[in-house]
């Protein structure tokens, strides 16, 4: 319905809706609000609060995917936790009221190296520590409020999870895309694991252990992520990538500039190979030497003794089978990140000059002449490295495949049978799961590795049946999140990783929400997977996120001696100056260094999520969480900007008070002409704080400024007075819109102002934009009136020029064509159209919102006329 502020309106404000009243809460209006009271409230709309689910084959209904990244079960949540499950259970929920099909699941990222120290330090099984973990971040989960469907819970420890993981590893198998080789690794002496290069600290201890890392030669499996390196730099420039911001540079840094093509080089006389890589894969047949640094792990195996040391080893050409020499040396100038060079004096300034030096013997040959004959010599090659599965993928010269061998038990078994007649042997899928056998906990750190477990390493080669021993490496933990997105949409598949049609249905994620220490190597892998799974054709989607929001983190203020870099807890401080960050022990004086820091446990500076529950109410504690700052920036846990959301939880309680109290007891009426003003301001109110919240909810992602509008929304209806409260249908309206507007973001409170709103008696809306005998949660989101004026945003190459305002009407429908009309009799715009040549132009319609016209211009020689003239009249 169309709402009109002329409309005479007294007809409607006669009307009442008699419907019976079904939905009640606590009812404890005639009290003031106290923490004691939202407990009750909470306790009470806990387990009532609808949790809608996906639907699978809903066809009237549009799609989204809201999907937090999943934890890793330390038995806590943490104030990081609460942000990203807040952020995301309101997103969930806005979508819903929005219409949408929602998919909001959760699990639990459980495999890993401290779920299985932490179960050694008390003797217990890592699964039955992982399992006492889970339910415990379960509960306080489902205490946040946050809607997930816990139907499609999933851990990736459990078997009927991992199975399909190591279904994941043999498809990539099959597909040439996993080998083993030796490799120069991080080696933890105390953990007994390897360890990637992230996994080290600045000084080369262990991330965990605290250990210094050695180096040292282990075989590893690898995934050759390589072979995806040129699709997955170009797919950061696809337009479904939207919000990634400075991700994309992030990920562009890690796979580098693809302009060189990597090959395996087999080491003769060995069951190995280096991989080298060339930016001239087209001369690949010419190569006369190689060159690594003494940090190559070839090189570890020799004692080098000059500047330039040839060794006594021998590489073989995979296309010439010509055996070429290698050299270690530093004389040769290798690309940053790299320390090998492939050396081609016919073609490369720097191999000739190193093999005229050491009498290497090459010949001049004819170089390709043209960019026709050049690709085609490179196609030629690399589809030859392909079909040898030797290489041939266009990548960088700093990118490294995927190394996802460790050592330790707690982990995904890889798939793997060693047999010394038929060498290395996927195990057949109709045997999977290959399940991790049970440890017997008498076992001190570091001490829990399969190759211990003789029973379970003892197996049947599956092409010969003779006797042969089973992979006693376990996978990187990065595998079993580099596809867990996908199994939600299927999680009790028997028969295969997930259905196909389903997967159509509903991929990619809609929005990603999660932390920034996870944009590199998390969205690299999964991007990976994304990419090799749609190249079979399971998914039909290569990008697996459309839309990221990367979180800030939580920081605690920490207090730290400044002698002996010891934390403080803050009952030891006194604060002397919290502006300039001054303070002194309590005891001694001594002064601190006070800073806001990542909260942590070892600096003293965390806050358990459950104290905060008890001592401020779960709802509270979502909006503290959402307030003041945006959810991308990094949240200052500062107890000083709580007395605004809880004054603006008790302005809330206040006004269904009041409206409860002047519904049931009429005030005396007002002049029909302030009565009149006041319905125009609440009609406005109403349609500009429903336009700020939408947008911010989810367009901008500024779920702060959001919350905020609703608070300017609380600000104009306690201005109005009491015969407002009971006789206006702009008020009602407008209460309502509030309590909706809230209900995302504290679903408990909500529902309680809700139940105390269909209280009121004397209704006054009878149109369908409220249903009156359900819950909050269960209404259609507010809309803006189709009456009310909107603004179109005039942008000249992305800088915000003009607004034309137009009612929602028309906005919502306007064309390409006709925005640019309208723009074009605006007085700001005149210069861009007759001085300007526009090169492009868009439209972007946000119904109900606003719309953006933006024109790409570049400047006409009589602009910079203009320009000069300016320039000349400033001198004069």
């Amino acid at each position: 319905m169309i709402y009109s502020k002329a409309n005479n309106i007294l007809l409607l404000r006669k009307s009442s809706i008699l419907l019976k009243r079904t939905i009640s809460g606590v009812n404890l209006w005639q009290e003031e609000l106290s923490t004691e009271i939202k407990h009750k409230i909470e306790d009470f709309w806990k387990d009532k609060l609808p949790n809608s689910k996906y639907i699978e084959n809903c066809n009237d209904k549009d799609k989204c995917y809201v999907l937090p990244m999943f934890p890793y079960p330390s038995g806590n949540l943490h104030m990081g936790h609460v942000r990203v499950y807040t952020i995301s259970d309101s997103v969930a929920r806005f979508q819903r009221m929005n219409g949408k099909n929602v998919l909001h699941p959760i699990g639990w990222d459980a495999f890993g190296l401290p779920a299985e120290n932490a179960a050694i330090d008390r003797q217990i099984s890592p699964q039955d520590w992982t399992k006492f973990n889970i339910s415990q971040m379960k509960s306080q989960l489902q205490t946040l409020g946050c809607s997930f469907d816990w139907d499609r819970e999933i851990d990736t420890s459990d078997s009927n999870y991992y199975k399909w993981t190591q279904d994941l590893f043999l498809k990539l198998y099959d597909n040439g895309l996993v080998y083993q080789k030796n490799a120069l690794v991080n080696w933890d002496p105390v953990d007994h694991t390897v360890l990637a290069d992230e996994q080290v600290d600045e000084n080369g201890c262990s991330w965990r252990s605290g250990a210094k890392v050695e180096k040292k030669m282990l075989k590893q499996w690898f995934v050759r992520t390589t072979s995806f390196a040129k699709n997955l730099m170009e797919g950061l420039d696809e337009s479904i990538l939207q919000d990634w911001r400075d991700i994309i540079k992030l990920q562009q840094h890690w796979i580098g500039e693809c302009n060189g093509v990597n090959f395996d080089f087999k080491i003769c006389g060995r069951d190995d190979f280096i991989t080298l890589w060339t930016p001239y894969p087209e001369y690949i047949d010419h190569v006369k030497f190689v060159t690594v640094s003494d940090t190559h792990y070839i090189a570890k195996d020799f004692k080098v003794m000059t500047d330039c040391q040839k060794l006594d080893l021998i590489l073989e050409n995979p296309f010439t089978y010509e055996k070429l020499p290698i050299f270690v040396t530093n004389e040769i100038e290798y690309l940053p990140f790299t320390n090998s060079f492939v050396g081609i004096p016919s073609v490369c300034d720097k191999a000739r000059q190193f093999a005229l030096e050491r009498k290497i013997q090459f010949k001049e040959i004819q170089k390709y002449t043209n960019n026709e004959s050049v690709e085609n010599a490179r196609n030629s090659i690399c589809e030859k490295a392909k079909l040898d599965g030797i290489g041939g993928y266009w990548t960088s010269a700093k990118l490294r495949d995927w190394l996802i061998s460790r050592q330790r038990y707690w982990g995904t078994p890889i798939p793997v049978i060693h047999c010394a007649n038929c060498g290395t042997q996927p195990v057949p899928r109709k045997e999977l799961p290959v399940k991790l056998p049970f440890f017997p906990f008498e076992v001190k750190r570091g001490g829990l590795h399969l190759e211990e477990c003789e029973d379970w390493v003892n197996a049947t080669c599956p092409k010969c049946k003779s006797k042969a021993t089973r992979e006693t490496d376990t996978m990187d933990t990065f595998v079993d999140s580099s596809w867990y997105f996908l199994r939600y949409i299927d999680p009790k598949n028997e028969n295969e990783m997930f259905s196909n049609d389903k997967v159509k249905k509903i991929s990619p994620v809609d929005l990603y929400i999660g932390g920034k220490e996870h944009a590199v190597l998390h969205l690299y892998y999964a991007r990976f997977i994304s990419y090799f799974l749609h190249s079979i054709g399971v998914i039909p989607e290569k990008e697996p996120f459309k839309r990221l929001l990367v979180q800030g983190m939580v920081m605690g203020r920490s207090f730290k001696v400044k002698e002996s870099g010891k934390y403080l807890p803050p009952d030891e401080v006194e604060i002397v100056d919290a502006k300039r960050n001054k303070a002194v022990e309590t005891k001694t004086g001594k002064p601190l260094i006070m800073a806001w820091e990542k909260m942590s446990k070892s600096k003293l500076n965390g806050v358990e999520p459950t104290d905060i529950f008890k001592e401020y109410g779960v709802d509270t504690t979502r909006l503290l969480i959402l307030a003041d700052v945006a959810p991308t920036s990094h949240r200052n846990w500062n107890s000083n900007t709580f007395p605004g959301i809880i004054n603006w939880q008790k302005r809330l309680w206040l006004t269904i008070q009041n409206f409860l109290n002047h519904r049931n007891n009429p005030p005396p009426p007002i002049p029909e002409d302030i009565f009149n003003k006041h319905e125009d301001y609440m009609f406005d109110s109403r349609n500009f704080y429903i336009k700020g919240t939408s947008f911010n909810y989810y367009i901008s992602q500024q779920l702060s400024v959001a919350l905020s509008k609703q608070q300017g929304l609380t600000n104009s209806l306690r201005k109005m007075p009491p015969y407002i409260f009971s006789n206006s249908l702009q008020f009602e309206r407008a209460l309502a819109t509030q309590i909706i507007l809230l209900a995302p973001m504290a679903p408990h409170f909500a529902s309680e102002l809700w139940a105390g709103f269909l209280q009121a008696p004397n209704r006054l809306n009878n149109s369908d934009e409220i249903y009156w005998n359900k819950t909050v949660l269960e209404q259609k989101w507010p809309e803006t009136d189709y009456n009310y004026n909107l603004e179109l945003v005039c942008q000249v190459n992305g800088i915000d020029t003009c607004e034309i305002k137009l009612q929602r009407s028309i906005l919502d429908h306007l064309t390409l064509n006709q925005a640019l009309l309208l723009a074009e009799n605006e007085t700001s715009m005149e210069k861009v159209f007759s001085k300007r040549k526009i090169i492009n132009s868009t439209i972007t319609i946000h119904k109900g919102i606003k719309g953006v016209l933006n024109l790409i211009t570049s400047k006409s020689i009589q602009d910079k006329n203009d320009i000069d003239e300016e320039l000349l009249a400033k001198k004069q």
